[in-house]
């Protein structure tokens, strides 16, 4: 607005205070709850929305649960619904727009992440265990490691600290399993038929070797022992430049012996194509089932 210094978010009473007319404030800002407005310049994407709730919420809340994975970049269902969590009291305060959730939270289980408080890496996983099932737990556990906002150690120190937390069964089960070696979901998901199945645990960005023994690629999923390696085949593969790397690449992990599985979306969905396929090229290379 002319002459009028506001954020990108503001308040109807903080725009007005400041000498904003009505007809400014319905021409410039975007109205996300009553009251609450997003300026029409900025891109009224989740985090811009949440610096707009941070107005509105109590000192004590954080974003949480499926919000704060989504602001530092993990996959999660229902991304576009707002979570906040805030201290227990009598009466938690309702808010038209924004989900809100009691915990009793320790300070390092909030963190910041670009100028907002969210739940830490930890905590976020263990909120969310008890929401999603476990082939979506692990994706989102191994995106939490890869985008930095989880670790092994803080991980184990919240869950130590989560007894009779509901979801504690379920990440204490499948938080030892978490990489951030995993480069996509999809991957993660391949990842999880396998460790369901009764196949080998399989190795995760595998290096892959030449004659020399020098390593010249790292293969998605796989397994050295018996060079079998499995490929995700995302839409950047269809690129002709990375296309024309991938033919090279194929072709001389084939001369030096290795069998190449590739998959595509529309096999990752469930266990049938990833699990059989891999079975048996594990056992043309002699491996036998227990």
């Amino acid at each position: 607005m002319d002459g009028i210094r506001l954020d990108g978010t503001y308040t109807w009473r903080q725009a007005r205070s400041l000498g904003a007319t009505r007809s400014q404030i319905r021409t410039d800002g975007l109205e996300i709850a009553r009251g609450l407005f997003v300026s029409r310049a900025l891109e009224p994407d989740l985090a811009a929305r949440c610096r707009a709730w941070s107005a509105r919420l109590p000192a004590d809340a954080a974003f949480g649960l499926q919000t704060a994975a989504a602001l530092v970049g993990a996959p999660c269902p229902s991304r576009q619904e707002i979570h906040a969590v805030m201290t227990p009291r009598r009466v938690l305060p309702q808010f038209d727009g924004i989900t809100v959730h009691a915990r009793n939270l320790a300070g390092v289980d909030v963190a910041e992440h670009a100028g907002l408080r969210i739940t830490s890496g930890a905590q976020t996983f263990l909120d969310l265990a008890a929401r999603l099932p476990p082939w979506d737990l692990l994706p989102l556990g191994d995106a939490l490691m890869r985008q930095g906002a989880l670790d092994a150690a803080s991980l184990a120190e919240r869950l130590a600290r989560a007894d009779r937390v509901r979801g504690v069964v379920r990440a204490r089960l499948w938080g030892p399993r978490l990489t951030g070696k995993a480069a996509s979901p999809p991957e993660s998901l391949m990842r999880y038929w396998l460790l369901t199945s009764r196949l080998p645990e399989p190795e995760v960005q595998m290096p892959v070797m030449d004659r020399w023994g020098r390593t010249v690629v790292h293969a998605d999923l796989g397994y050295s022992r018996w060079k079998v390696a499995l490929e995700y085949e995302g839409r950047q593969h269809a690129d002709l430049d990375q296309f024309g790397r991938d033919v090279d690449r194929y072709s001389l992990m084939a001369a030096d012996g290795w069998l190449v599985l590739r998959f595509a979306g529309r096999h990752v969905g469930g266990p049938d194509a990833i699990v059989d396929r891999t079975t048996r090229a594990l056992i043309s290379r002699g491996w036998q089932p227990s």
